[in-house]
Parts: structure tokens; C-alpha cells; sequence
């Protein structure tokens, strides 16, 4: 099934404007926070799962996700995926939204994470992948987060991550 194989095969700000004359209080207070890089392994687990009957008519895939992810974030998640392919071109595409509970880099909470993809006759490398944090999920020590998350795949399916993110 090829949404089966596009699902694994991606495991699946806008600055502050301001006035160039802020005092420099106000500079204080608006302080640019630093981009921090969270780095490890995730472990995931994608089933197939109930097609709504707008889905089976559009030819929809849907998917559940369960990951544990190690290393600079601690956590796991639960998510759900819809897949549409076009059989005459080999396009593929996938939407995903996943809640992350546990600790990136000491602090506890959740998030929820978007994915969109795209991939072109089978080939990974000729689509794109986006998964960012969803502005204002953070909860707990993670509120306020923000950030986009690359996944890495190597040769032998092992799954990693680079999460670049502001708390």
C-alpha cells in the first residue's frame, strides 16, 4: 500500500516589529530568546485505522501514530494521519497532528506538533517535509514553546530528530 510506505517513509516567527527608538528598558524586556537544538531517537509505531465514508470516497488513507522519543526530549506521543496519493503520477502527500507529552531538556509538559509532507513517484527526496510546533500548544513548563522539528531516516530505517526550538 504506497500511503503505507509514504507514512514510513517520514515516520512521520515572525519577529516583534518595533520602533527603532525603544528605550532601553523596553530593549530589556524584549530580549530575543535563544534557539536552542534538541537532538535523539524516536521509535515509531504507524497502524491503519478507520476511513470516514468522505475519506473512502476521496480515496484517503488514515493512520495512527505512537512514538517514544529519547535523547534531549524525553516523551512520547499520540497522533492520528491522513494520506492521498494519485496513482497516475505516484504523488504522494500526508497531514499529521500528534500530542508530545514528557521533557525537552528538563522542562515537563506537552505540545502538539503538525506535520504536512509532499514526496513525488515514490521518491522522498524530491518532496518536503514541515512539522512545527502549533503556536500556543506548550503547556506546563513548556508553554510558550515554539519551534520546527526535522526527522532523519537512515539506510536502516532508524528514526532521529533535530527539534529547533524557543521556550
Amino acid at each position: 500500500m504506497r500511503m503505507w510506505r509514504l507514512a514510513l517513509m517520514f515516520g512521520v516567527l515572525v519577529g516583534w516589529g518595533g520602533n527603532a527608538h525603544k528605550t532601553e528598558a523596553s530593549a530589556q524586556v524584549h530580549k530575543e530568546r535563544a534557539m536552542s537544538v534538541a537532538r535523539g531517537s524516536f521509535q515509531v509505531k504507524i497502524a491503519p485505522a478507520d476511513v470516514s465514508d468522505l475519506g473512502k470516497q476521496a480515496e484517503l488513507g488514515r493512520m495512527t501514530i505512537d512514538k517514544v522519543f529519547s535523547g534531549d526530549l524525553e516523551a512520547v506521543s499520540k497522533g492520528e494521519m491522513l494520506t492521498g496519493s494519485t496513482e497516475s503520477t505516484g504523488s504522494m502527500a500526508y497531514v499529521a497532528i500528534e500530542r508530545v507529552t514528557g521533557k525537552l531538556a528538563g522542562h515537563s509538559g506537552s505540545f502538539v506538533l503538525m506535520h504536512n509532507a509532499t514526496m513525488t513517484k515514490g521518491d522522498a527526496a524530491s518532496g518536503a517535509l514541515n512539522v512545527t510546533v502549533v503556536p500556543g500548544s506548550g503547556t506546563g513548563e513548556l508553554h510558550g514553546l515554539s519551534g520546527s522539528m526535522k526527522i532523519i531516516i537512515d539506510s536502516t530505517g532508524k528514526h532521529a530528530y533535530e527539534f529547533t526550538y524557543e521556550l
